[in-house]
């Protein structure tokens, strides 16, 4: 494979991706500074995380400024796929993200993490070319979302003792 040759406009583009992510590492990094310290049972504070995802993506965003500044990506396959983006599903996925949000504490964990599932699947398949909107089809997503959030739901709940929204109180739903 040839290496490709980058246009000045495209090089400043790539320089301006990874100074994006160097940023992002940066403000990040500002925030994890707020959160405390204190070490836990398991020997590190809750801004560990944090501290170590910040210093990730900056090695990250280093790499790509000098990827960049040291002749462009190489390597680069053609992309692949549709030439823009499919907003319909693009509209399914962002629909399953906010009534998650807006009815986590309303309808409860499992449920609300359904519905994403299920909306975000169909826009998914949109996406796709694959659209299938039969009812048989609905209610495997509904069984596959359910299969998949409410053991997550029950492992926080139930065996880690962290609160997540249920719709009633007993903690199994």
């Amino acid at each position: 494979m040839t290496q490709p040759s980058f246009s000045n406009a495209q090089l400043r583009l790539q320089k301006l991706v990874g100074a994006g992510v160097v940023l992002l590492a940066l403000g990040l990094a500002f925030g994890a500074v707020t959160i405390p310290s204190e070490a836990g049972y398991g020997g590190v504070g809750p801004n560990f995380l944090p501290w170590l995802v910040s210093l990730a993506l900056l090695v990250c965003g280093v790499f790509i400024v000098w990827e960049a500044l040291s002749g462009g990506f190489r390597s680069l396959d053609e992309p692949s796929g549709a030439p823009h983006g499919d907003w319909t599903g693009f509209a399914w996925v962002s629909a399953g993200l906010l009534a998650n949000a807006a009815l986590i504490t309303t309808i409860g964990f499992i449920f609300s993490c359904t519905l994403c599932f299920v909306l975000a699947v169909q826009g998914l398949r949109g996406a796709e070319g694959k659209a299938d909107l039969r009812p048989t089809v609905w209610l495997k997503d509904v069984l596959i979302g359910m299969a998949i959030s409410a053991p997550v739901y029950w492992t926080f709940t139930k065996f880690l003792a962290i609160n997540l929204p249920g719709l009633t109180s007993t903690g199994w739903l």
